[in-house]
Formats: C-alpha cells, sequence, structure tokens
C-alpha cells in the first residue's frame, strides 16, 4: 500500500519514481548505457584504490586523497545507479519511505564528501608547489589522515540535515516524485507539513559546505597561479602546472553540474534538464574521474605498468 490512514492524515509508504523516460524501447537503451557506465565507474575506481595501495611509488598525499576520492564516486554511483537500473526493467517505479530516506542520505553524504575531498586535493597542490621545503611535514601521514576524517565528518553532518529534515516532513497527499531518484527538491514539493525551518537548516548545510571548499580551492589556485607565475624556468612552470590539470577538470565538471542542478534558480532550467545533469553528476562523472586522473598521470601509469609486468611474468 502506498497510503495509510493515520489519524486524520493519509501518510505515504512508498514513492513513485517517474524516472527518465516512459517510451520502453528508449528505457532498454538507456538500461544498457547506464549499466556500461557503472561497471566502467566500479572497474575503474576500485582499480585506481587497489593501485594506490600495493604500489608503493604511490604512498604519497596526492594519491592517498585521490583514492578517497574514488571511494566517494563509487558511493554516489552505488546510491542511485542499482535502483535506476532495476526501475528500467519493471512498468511501475517504487521505493519505499525508508529507503527513499537511506538513498536521499548516502547520495548527499558521499556528494558532499566529495565536495570537501576536492578541496583537500587543492590545499595539498598548493602545499606541494607553494611550500614544497615544507611538504613533507605540513602534509605527514597524521595530517592526511585528519584531513580524511574531517572530509568524512563533514559529509556526515551535511547528510545528516538532509536526513532529518526527511524523516521530519509529513507526506499526506500525492507520492510521485519527478525524477529518477530521491532528491531534496522534489521531496520538498511533495510535503504537505510545514517544512521552512528543514529548508533553512538543510541551506544553511549546504552553503556551509559550498563557500567553505570553493574557498579553499579558489584561494589555493590563486596562490598556485602566482607561484608558478614566478618560477624561472618553463619546464618548472609546465611540470607544475600539469600537476593540477586533473583535479582542475575534475572540479569544474563537478561543481558545474552541482551549481547548475542545486544553486541556479529553478526558472532558468526544466525538470527535464535537471534529470540529465543529475544523471552526469551521480553517474556519468564517477566513471570519468578514473579516467582524467589516470591518462593524465605519469606516476600512475608507471605504477600500473608496473604491476602488469610483474603478473605477466610473475
Amino acid at each position: 500500500m502506498a497510503f495509510l490512514v493515520n489519524g486524520n492524515y493519509t501518510v505515504v509508504t512508498e514513492f513513485t519514481l517517474l524516472g527518465l523516460t516512459d517510451d520502453p524501447v528508449l528505457r532498454v537503451i538507456l538500461f544498457i548505457i547506464i549499466l556500461c557506465i557503472y561497471l566502467m565507474t566500479m572497474s575503474g575506481n576500485l582499480s585506481t584504490i587497489l593501485l594506490i595501495r600495493l604500489s608503493p611509488q604511490l604512498h604519497h598525499p596526492m594519491y592517498f586523497f585521490l583514492s578517497h576520492l574514488a571511494f566517494a564516486d563509487i558511493g554516489i554511483s552505488s546510491s542511485v545507479t542499482p535502483k535506476m537500473l532495476a526501475n528500467f526493467l519493471v512498468d511501475r517505479n517504487t521505493i519505499s519511505y525508508l529507503r527513499c530516506g537511506i538513498q536521499l542520505g548516502t547520495s548527499t553524504f558521499f556528494g558532499s564528501t566529495e565536495c570537501v575531498i576536492l578541496a583537500v586535493m587543492a590545499y595539498d597542490r598548493f602545499m606541494a608547489i607553494c611550500s614544497p621545503l615544507l611538504y613533507s611535514t605540513k602534509m605527514s601521514t597524521r595530517v592526511c589522515v585528519q584531513l580524511v576524517i574531517g572530509a568524512y565528518m563533514g559529509g556526515f553532518l551535511h547528510a545528516s540535515s538532509y536526513t532529518y529534515s526527511f524523516f521530519s516532513f509529513l507526506f499526506c497527499g500525492p507520492n510521485i516524485i519527478n525524477h529518477f531518484f530521491c532528491d531534496f527538491p522534489p521531496l520538498v514539493e511533495l510535503s504537505c507539513s510545514d517544512d521552512s525551518v528543514c529548508i533553512v537548516l538543510t541551506t544553511i548545510s549546504v552553503s556551509t559546505i559550498i563557500v567553505i571548499t570553493v574557498s579553499v580551492i579558489g584561494v589555493s589556485y590563486i596562490y598556485i597561479l602566482i607561484t608558478i607565475l614566478k618560477m624561472p624556468s618553463t619546464d618548472g612552470r609546465q611540470k607544475a602546472f600539469s600537476t593540477c590539470t586533473s583535479h582542475l577538470t575534475a572540479v569544474t565538471l563537478f561543481y558545474g553540474t552541482v551549481t547548475f542542478t542545486y544553486v541556479m534558480p529553478k526558472s532558468s532550467y526544466s525538470t527535464d534538464q535537471n534529470k540529465v545533469v543529475s544523471v552526469f553528476y551521480m553517474v556519468v562523472i564517477p566513471m570519468l574521474n578514473p579516467i582524467i586522473y589516470n591518462l593524465r598521470n605519469n606516476e600512475i601509469k608507471a605504477a600500473l605498468k608496473k604491476r602488469l609486468c610483474r603478473k605477466i611474468f610473475s
């Protein structure tokens, strides 16, 4: 049952997800495409984590943070993709009230954690380029672990505000979500309770995450750019900048889609556009990050080649 009578209210016990399309042929095509993307996401990010863990030459702060970025990408994609794939194969796409809350919490947790990790990686590049003599001291193993724990704690606190808000909502009317997963904005539209306090809470939470991470990234790269421009040799400037290009690409893709989805006014884009951008943010970017980092990083390619040669000739 989708509804239960509770006093004077009809309480929603499950939601119906409209998904991406009603066209049966297009659903099959999208199922195949997204399944391939998900398999590539899992294999690419798991391979990145294993390669960094098993290769001593990659036991540096930059790759330590990269392994946690890969873990966050796995979490983001896995929070929505398996359910989306299952919904392509059934006529009625439903999700229980509890599973909807869990999906909202996990997707928010891993998404906000990735925001903080990207900021931490920018700070790491700032220390490596602007203070190379102090780098080993300032970015010790203890500091790196503390930064990663801080990233997960920030993600947990941010996700807690969304999860608390969801379970505080009263859903007593329509239960149809015009999306392919339990995102917060369409859930707010379905709520029939006074949700102003919860909206303020989540707005403060997301604003804090965005302002802090964007500020850290922006300030870090301003100092990095100043330092690079002061370098006397062209080779030194190119080498320093090349260590930042992968991270800048990942930051641009991630924050560009997040800004379009959650920051831009709703009047400037349609619901279908929001769905497409959300697919890119939740499904495609987690697949692209291993490609962006691995194909442009000589140390990772060398470590991978070494591991493969060892497997072949062992």
